[in-house]
């Protein structure tokens, strides 16, 4: 008689089986490229994981049974280890190396810490697969408390607290699945969470083979900088397919339900939290690191970056009062004589001054960011510009009499004829707000930058002469941090006031 299932408030174990056979995990490892799947396999073979991730091993088996097998059973971890080993050396396809996993090593199942290591070893391999947003975490002021002080520590992060807060914020009737991770080349710690719409934690949580069991959208990451007041939060887009609309609504509930636990499993008595939006989201983790991260460039982008930087010379430096002393050089006189024939087109000796001159204007507005090989680039930007539109006399016509009869100090000249009745309608809004009306007309654009550097990209029009370095606007060069803002009065601010 097979064990009771009970609905409990644990989470998912880490050793787990899903059926081999289940499309999900066929699907999981194709994904992989052959050289990053036998780097997988590898790992689950070590010594520090063969608990969570077992392989089918039959000790002093028949030879009958081997010889009939078509993948058969080796006798010990170190056995297998060789013969994967062996496949990494030699050449051979894909196919041939998930088959050998699904209907020989795990023919029994893979583990839910397997498919995370899968999951995360995907994530590395294409490190633009996840749309990532920043999130602030921020100190909620207590009772009797100003609400203007801010508390400058960060919240204490330790794994296992925040793994079981989080769980606490689960809702009873699901399950997740949590596997930690550290970045394998920047300073951050990745958390996978996978939800089931199950209140079991066994095998039947799992024993489903339905196509939204293991939906995409089921499974996100949270990234967890050193020593910054910032999460990331991936963004993962659910593909639209027909039947599934009530799934998907249920798995945002879901996934909202775990975003708003994360700052009560930060939070502690007398000391709670809360997340806030900053506008900025990116493809690129090394990005979100750069503008995000537990480094001094957070409030330094573009050309305020060279502050950020250790120099110990203080050239840089902005209270140094006392000047280089210029180099002395004597200008050779010009003693060639221009021996051109007369009526051609102009040479190009200046253009070598201009392009250095672009450059040093680039270089002086971006400073050392945005650069096509820095490996930080933000693919999109969009900006909504609420600039005040200035009247210019000859377009306006008789419409500008008004504000030259204010400077004048007499009375404005009105029209002749019959109004308009949009012109009346504005007028009468306006009437009863006047500074609305002194303030003027203020357009709203939107701008969207696409690319895979945007900024980058902008700094390559400054240097090529498109784009005037000299009297673009600072929100141009990605120094606010900022994907997305409002400019008013040539300043950018994050959408409802997020930011910097």
């Amino acid at each position: 008689m097979s064990g009771l299932s009970i609905p409990t408030t644990s989470a998912l174990p880490s050793s787990q089986l899903v059926p081999a056979s289940h499309p999900a995990v066929t699907k999981t490892l194709n994904r992989l490229s052959r050289p990053s799947l036998l780097s997988l396999v590898l790992d689950w073979l070590d010594e520090r994981n063969k608990d969570s991730t077992a392989p089918y091993l039959v000790e002093g088996g028949s030879d009958d049974e081997d010889g009939q097998d078509l993948y058969p059973p080796a006798s010990s971890l170190e056995e297998l280890r060789e013969i994967w080993s062996d496949l990494q050396a030699r050449k051979g396809s894909k196919r041939d190396a998930v088959d050998r996993i699904i209907e020989g090593d795990w023919r029994d199942g893979i583990s839910l810490y397997q498919l995370a290591m899968a999951d995360m070893q995907y994530l590395y391999d294409h490190p633009s697969s996840q749309k990532w947003t920043a999130l602030k975490i921020v100190h909620l002021a207590s009772e009797g408390e100003p609400a203007n002080s801010k508390l400058k520590s960060i919240p204490r992060f330790h794994p296992a607290t925040f793994l079981r807060n989080l769980q606490k914020e689960v809702p009873p009737d699901v399950k997740a699945h949590y596997n930690l991770d550290r970045h394998t080349s920047l300073p951050l710690l990745l958390l996978r969470i996978f939800i089931v719409e199950s209140p079991y934690n066994t095998s039947l949580a799992l024993a489903s083979k339905q196509q939204t069991t293991f939906d995409s959208s089921k499974t996100f990451y949270i990234a967890f900088p050193d020593d910054s007041p910032y999460v990331y939060v991936s963004l993962n887009t659910v593909s639209t397919v027909a039947g599934q609309t009530a799934s998907k609504s249920d798995n945002k509930s879901l996934r909202k339900l775990t975003l708003e636990g994360i700052p009560k499993a930060f939070s502690r008595p007398r000391e709670r939290y809360k997340l806030e939006p900053t506008n900025m989201s990116a493809r690129n983790l090394y990005a979100l690191v750069d503008r995000r991260g537990g480094g001094r460039t957070n409030a330094a982008g573009g050309g305020w970056g060279i502050y950020a930087e250790d120099r110990k010379d203080g050239s840089d430096n902005p209270l140094n009062i006392q000047f280089p002393t210029p180099e002395i050089s004597s200008p050779e006189p010009d003693t060639t004589i221009d021996t051109s024939p007369k009526g051609l087109k102009r040479t190009l000796k200046g253009d070598d001054r201009v392009v250095k001159r672009r450059k040093l204007v680039a270089q002086g507005r971006f400073g050392n960011s945005a650069k096509a090989d820095d490996g930080k680039g933000i693919e999109k930007f969009d900006v909504r510009i609420e600039d005040l539109l200035l009247s210019l006399n000859a377009a306006e016509g008789d419409e500008n009499d008004y504000s030259l009869a204010d400077e004048l100090g007499g009375e404005p000249v009105k029209r002749k004829g019959r109004r308009s009745t949009i012109h009346l309608e504005l007028q009468n809004q306006n009437d009863g707000d006047e500074d609305v009306a002194a303030e003027g007309f203020r357009p709203k654009v939107s701008v969207s930058f696409l690319g895979t550097h945007v900024f980058a990209g902008i700094r390559d029009l400054v240097e090529a002469g498109i784009v005037d370095g000299e009297n673009m606007p600072g929100w141009m060069t990605g120094e606010n941090g900022v994907s997305l803002g409002i400019v008013k009065d040539g300043r950018i601010k994050g959408y409802k006031g997020s930011g910097l």
